[in-house]
Order: C-alpha cells, then sequence, then structure tokens
C-alpha cells in the first residue's frame, strides 16, 4: 500500500463543509434550548465561578493604577485644601484679634464718655408656617406669638441679614412684613463710607431701591448697605442689601439705584426674633403752623 492511499485512509469522513454546517446547526439548536429551557443555567453559573478569578486577575493591574491614581489625586486635594483652610485660619484670627481690640477701645471711650453701653440683644427661634397666598403682598406667619412675648416692631432675621418686621401679633403666631414689602421702608447707610438712607421695597422678593438719591451720592455697585439703627427700629450693623445697578442722568435730579436684599426673604423656614432694643425718647410734637392771619398781622 503506498502513501496516497495511507493518507486518503485516514481522512475519511464528512467534508469541512459539513461538519461546519453540523456544528453551527447544534450552536443554533443549544441556543434555543437554553433559551427556551434553561437547561444550562447551572452550567453557566458553574463556569463563571470558575472563570471569575481568572477576571479579577486580568483586571487587577487596572484596578490597582486607578486606585493609586485617585489615592494620588485625593492626597493632592486635601493638602491643598488644607493649606487653604490653614490661610482662612490665620485671616479670621487676625481679624478676631482686631474686633476684640476695637471692641475694647470702643467699651473704654464710652467709659471716659460717659456713655451707655448697648444692651446685648436677645433672640428667640420661629419657623414659618404660612405665607401669604396673595402675590403682590410680602408677609409671612410664624409660629412664636403673643404667648413667647412676641411684640409689634420687633425685628425678623436669617443667619446673613434683615428679613422683616413683626407688624401683627397673635396670642399663638405673629405676622411678619418683610422689607421687600412695596413702600416699607429700613433706615440703612452704606457701610464703605457711612452714608445714610433709606432702603424700600419694591413688591418683589427680586429687588428693594434707594429713593431720592442725588446723582452725586457717593455710591458705587457692590456697597453694602447695613442698618443704620436710626428710629430705634432696627439694631445697627446688619446686612441690609447690596447695590447691583446705578442709573444716573443727568436731566434728573435723583439716581435710580437698585439694590439687592442679602438675606433669604423667600428661601429659608427657620427664623430668628430679635428683641432686648434700647427705647429711645419720645419724639418731640412738632409746633402747630400759625394761622394765616397772624402771619398777615406780623408783616403789617
Amino acid at each position: 500500500m503506498d502513501n496516497t492511499q495511507t493518507f486518503q485512509f485516514f481522512n475519511r469522513g464528512p467534508s469541512p463543509a459539513v461538519r461546519l454546517v453540523f456544528f453551527a446547526v447544534l450552536s443554533l439548536l443549544l441556543l434555543f434550548i437554553d433559551a427556551r429551557y434553561r437547561y444550562l443555567e447551572s452550567t453557566r453559573s458553574a463556569l463563571s465561578v470558575l472563570v471569575s478569578p481568572i477576571q479579577r486577575l486580568a483586571t487587577m493591574p487596572g484596578v490597582l493604577w486607578q486606585q493609586a491614581g485617585d489615592f494620588f489625586t485625593t492626597q493632592r486635594r486635601l493638602v491643598e485644601d488644607n493649606q487653604l483652610l490653614h490661610q482662612q485660619h490665620e485671616r479670621d484670627a487676625a481679624q478676631l484679634l482686631l474686633l476684640q481690640a476695637l471692641q475694647q477701645e470702643n467699651q473704654q471711650l464710652r467709659t471716659l464718655l460717659a456713655l451707655p453701653q448697648r444692651g446685648e440683644l436677645t433672640t428667640q427661634s420661629a419657623e414659618i408656617v404660612y405665607a401669604e397666598r396673595d402675590v403682590f403682598k410680602r408677609k409671612i406667619l410664624i409660629n412664636k406669638g403673643a404667648n413667647t412675648n412676641v411684640l409689634i416692631g420687633q425685628v425678623v432675621m436669617d443667619d446673613i441679614g434683615i428679613v422683616g418686621q413683626i407688624t401683627r401679633v397673635y396670642p399663638w403666631l405673629s405676622e411678619a412684613t418683610l422689607i421687600t414689602e412695596k413702600d416699607h421702608a429700613v433706615p440703612v447707610q452704606v457701610l464703605r463710607n457711612g452714608l445714610r438712607t433709606i432702603v424700600f421695597g419694591a413688591g418683589d422678593t427680586s429687588h428693594l431701591s434707594l429713593r431720592y438719591m442725588p446723582v452725586s451720592s457717593d455710591i458705587q455697585n457692590g456697597d453694602l448697605l447695613v442698618t443704620s439703627g436710626i428710629d430705634g427700629i432696627y439694631p445697627p450693623g446688619i446686612p441690609v442689601a447690596k447695590v447691583v445697578k446705578i442709573e444716573r442722568d443727568a436731566a434728573y435730579p435723583f439716581a435710580r439705584v437698585t439694590c439687592l436684599p442679602v438675606a433669604g426673604v423667600d428661601k429659608h423656614r427657620h427664623l430668628l426674633i430679635l428683641s432686648g432694643l434700647p427705647k429711645l425718647p419720645e419724639r418731640p410734637a412738632e409746633e402747630p403752623a400759625p394761622p394765616q392771619d397772624m402771619k398777615t398781622k406780623q408783616k403789617k
């Protein structure tokens, strides 16, 4: 028997095309059976258990590289944040020392001049329970009333600045009018130069206005307005608004100044009620104007 007959003897069987078709049909049959009757679920689970360590081992370098990158990134960010916090702490400490020095100096000057010390303000927390449904009114109801010694005229504020003023007191509730209520007036002064003026509500929570400000007034965009303490209603030095827009026209004697309230007049739910303001002496009564005939006689 020659080599050609031996080669043909060991290569008996189906052709490669038949084998391809057979295994393709077998694969499709197994896919159908697995999808329909779920016979290979246990086999797949066992194989996944066996392959899982290999998969983890294959992905471990990438995971370790990512964790190392995250570690160094986090470490660098923590160092930068620590430096910024340290610098901020130093600035705050310097400002605190300056404030303490000014407070001691103020107390010493008041003692030398025999001026009465300003009384400490007392506060009580309150929570907004109702808001005015009328969009043209800026009033809220808080859960403190006459039962907690709330009085008309007391100031309501949040952790940033003035929110409003108590205008009506009920047994267990109180009504507070926001500073953004139309024509509601708050005596203020510019923190930068001490310029006194009055800020008025415009009926919109987004802005306030300064009226009757001369065109030549020293006021700039970004100026902070704080309470002046005049009239004994609002305690001095509490932020009220910030100047955001100034319109000056030589044809008009007054500038149009728009301000933005710094407090959350329409955002927060918990507020503070201030009390303990010193009582001012009564305003002197205005003298009545003399009659017209008396003026005529005096001229004669």
